[in-house]
């Protein structure tokens, strides 16, 4: 594909606040966006050039987005691999592709992926039935958390098992649907690095976040983090292992456990922009969305060195109503996604607080 021209319009399946900054992002390059959304009024729709109103596997709808669009990328992982079909087949290009989806919508395949790509992961164990999920708790070893297969986000579709006895009746509580049965990580904390892979195969890796989860949601990150060249080096090169064997493009998140012999583990891989970098907004020279954006055009990267140390910190629920006290802080950025609603837990913006390297 030749690189895409300012003018050229990037289509976006989703609407939220990652393709809300996705196409502020594009639109600072030159690029008009499309929007494929359920919902009009989405923070995504109210800052695109065009909303196409329509469900993700509505076929006239993703039939217009091929239309529209130059090259379709996505702002969360579970796009129904149907729809990818549809939009290819009419010939447009979806960038992170197939496979990635087909990977990180699937937690069994993600884990046996990454392990066949030599990134370690914990041991696990796969169950579809209550006595399968007694017999995976048995060989994995009491405490172990079992997790939905698919779907399933902060903190959701996830439950420990205390003692293998009770395996079925948490299997059954998680909805009786497949399940994968995981060994806990004794981790002294946990990273994510952020990258990017062009379409000439160029990968660029960003410094690495330190995060910290509230009830299972992110909190706040810290970059960069506080990490030894070898540990830098090793989350960069299982970032490259898991973006070539993904024959990827675009940006990633993966998330990773520093074990305490300095090992580190991967806990599991997104393939979109990741909130764990939201701190390159204001610490980079080129923040992950504008990075992203580059890659799915066919634009050389940019740089992705620190310019800054920022803590990123989420705001959840009725955070966002101090708005005008963060704003007054003069180390702080504001990012407001533009939600109308505030409920608990919901992320409504995030605030980086920056400060000299």
């Amino acid at each position: 594909m030749q690189p895409l021209a300012p003018g050229s319009t990037i289509g976006i399946l989703g609407g939220g606040q990652l393709g809300r900054m996705l196409a502020q992002a594009a639109a600072r390059l030159g690029f008009d966006v499309a929007i494929l959304e359920r919902e009009a009024d989405s923070p995504a729709a109210r800052v695109a050039a065009q909303l196409i109103e329509g469900a993700y596997d509505d076929e006239a709808a993703l039939v217009r987005l091929a239309k529209a669009a130059d090259v379709v990328t996505y702002e969360f992982e579970n796009v129904p691999a149907g729809s990818v079909d549809i939009l290819t087949d009419h010939g447009v290009d979806v960038a992170p592709g197939a496979l990635a989806l087909a990977v990180a919508q699937d937690r069994v395949a993600e884990k046996t992926f990454l392990n066949a790509r030599g990134a370690p992961t914990v041991a696990f164990a796969e169950a579809a039935t209550p006595r399968e999920a007694v017999d995976a708790v048995t060989r994995i070893g009491a405490p172990a958390l079992m997790k939905t297969r698919r779907e399933g986000y902060d903190g959701k579709g996830q439950k420990w098992v205390e003692h293998a006895a009770d395996a079925a009746a948490v299997f059954e509580a998680l909805g009786g649907v497949p399940v994968i049965v995981e060994a806990p990580a004794d981790f002294v904390r946990e990273l994510s690095v952020i990258a990017a892979r062009g379409r000439d195969g160029a990968i660029a890796v960003y410094p690495l976040g330190e995060n910290h989860h509230e009830g299972g949601i992110l909190r706040r990150t810290v970059a960069p983090a506080q990490v030894t060249p070898a540990l830098a080096d090793q989350a960069e090169r299982i970032a490259r292992q898991v973006l070539d064997g993904l024959d990827y493009v675009g940006v990633i998140g993966i998330e990773l456990f520093e074990l305490p012999d300095g090992r580190l583990l991967v806990n599991e891989i997104a393939p979109r922009v990741h909130n764990t970098g939201h701190w390159t907004q204001d610490g980079c020279e080129v923040d992950q969305f504008e990075q992203h954006i580059r890659a799915v055009a066919g634009w050389p990267l940019g740089p992705t060195r620190a310019t800054a140390r920022v803590e990123m910190l989420n705001l959840l629920g009725e955070d966002a109503d101090a708005w005008a006290k963060l704003a007054a802080e003069p180390e702080t950025r504001v990012h407001l996604y533009g939600k109308r609603d505030a409920k608990p837990g919901r992320k409504m913006g995030h605030v980086n607080r920056v400060r000299a390297l």
